[in-house]
Formats: structure tokens, sequence, C-alpha cells
């Protein structure tokens, strides 16, 4: 159980990375063209498209990831809690 907590934390951490990754690469447009990008983009889309279809559209700013964010450190916070208690 102790592998799968961390395995599962882990996972989140680097989905949360890679969303934090994103944005920033989404500051500089000539560098959101890499192969780097690219892997970022295909990791994160499929997280961010479930909150841009929860979220009203504001224009040029996009709060998808900022709400997928708080969502998965919510879920770490869960997976952690409900591993300490099995």
């Amino acid at each position: 159980m102790e592998f799968l907590s961390f395995f599962l934390i882990n996972v989140v951490r680097i989905v949360k990375y890679a969303i934090l990754v994103r944005v920033l690469l989404s500051w500089f447009q000539s560098s959101a063209n890499g192969t780097v990008a690219r892997i970022i983009f295909e990791m994160t889309e499929p997280v961010l498209k479930i909150f841009r279809s929860i979220l009203p559209r504001t224009g040029m700013i996009d709060f998808a990831p900022l709400l997928a964010f708080f969502a998965l450190d919510f879920l770490e916070i869960g997976i952690a809690n409900l591993m300490a208690k099995l």
C-alpha cells in the first residue's frame, strides 16, 4: 500500500509541475513549438480540458490551470489521508 500511495502522489505532482511549466511556456511563444512543449501539452491537455468545459469563457485569460492545480492539490491530500487510514 505504501508503494501505491507513493506512486499516485508522485503522478499527481508530476502533472502539477507539467501544468506549471505549460503556463510558463505560454508566456514565451517562440519556445512553445519544441518537442518538450508538445510532450507537456499532450500530458496536461486531458486534465485541463475537463476544467475548461466547466469554466465559462473569460477572454484571453485561462483559469483552467489554476483550477486544475487546486483540484490536484486536493486529490494529493485526499490520497495521502486515505492511505494513512489504511
